[in-house]
């Protein structure tokens, strides 16, 4: 071998042991990429796993509120109804009243007396029994304004300047005759 070929070849060497060692770098920043990567995926298998139990938890607590939702509109349907029941007991009772406070003062046409509660019929007599009052008041008024003394009205002779003269002749006639 010549000393050219020699030369070509350490030449060679050379820049195959560049490339080996540019190899090499990349060889070991791959695996530096490899072990962040790595650590990135363990991150981000950890981060799933928390999210699938998060997930699960969430998919508990929806199904417990849905439990509660359910629970508390039957108990709205309970309180409607329970309500509505209360609602007639209580017309019934104030119907009753109403009957008894009508009952109990015949002095007052029971049309007077109104109300959906115990408060409004008893202001409602209260203002019936004014109303009464009132106008008892004022037909007593009326009887005492025009009453007529008991028994007939004295007689009195006809006013004789009024009469025309046959009417005169005829009283005289009448009168003288009895």
């Amino acid at each position: 071998m010549t000393d050219e070929e020699v030369q070509a070849l350490q030449n060679e060497l050379e820049t195959t042991r560049t490339e080996l060692e540019g190899i090499k770098a990349e060889k070991e920043a791959l695996a530096s990429d490899k072990e962040t990567l790595a650590g990135e995926l363990e991150t981000k298998a950890a981060a799933i796993t928390e999210l699938e139990l998060s997930e699960s938890s969430l998919r508990q607590t929806i199904g417990e509120r849905d439990s509660e939702i359910v629970t508390l509109k039957q108990g709205t349907v309970e309180s409607v109804e329970k309500v509505t029941s209360l609602q007639e007991s209580l017309n019934l009772a104030v119907s009753a009243y109403r009957s008894a406070v009508a009952q109990t003062n015949p002095a007052v046409p029971g049309k007077l007396i109104t109300g959906d509660t115990i408060e409004a019929v008893d202001q409602s007599l209260e203002s019936s029994k004014s109303l009464v009052s009132t106008v008892r008041a004022s037909i007593e008024a009326e009887i005492a304004s025009g009453k007529v003394p008991a028994g007939a009205p004295p007689r009195t002779p006809p006013d004789l300047e009024s009469l025309s003269p046959r009417e005169k002749i005829n009283y005289a006639i009448t009168k003288g005759g009895k």
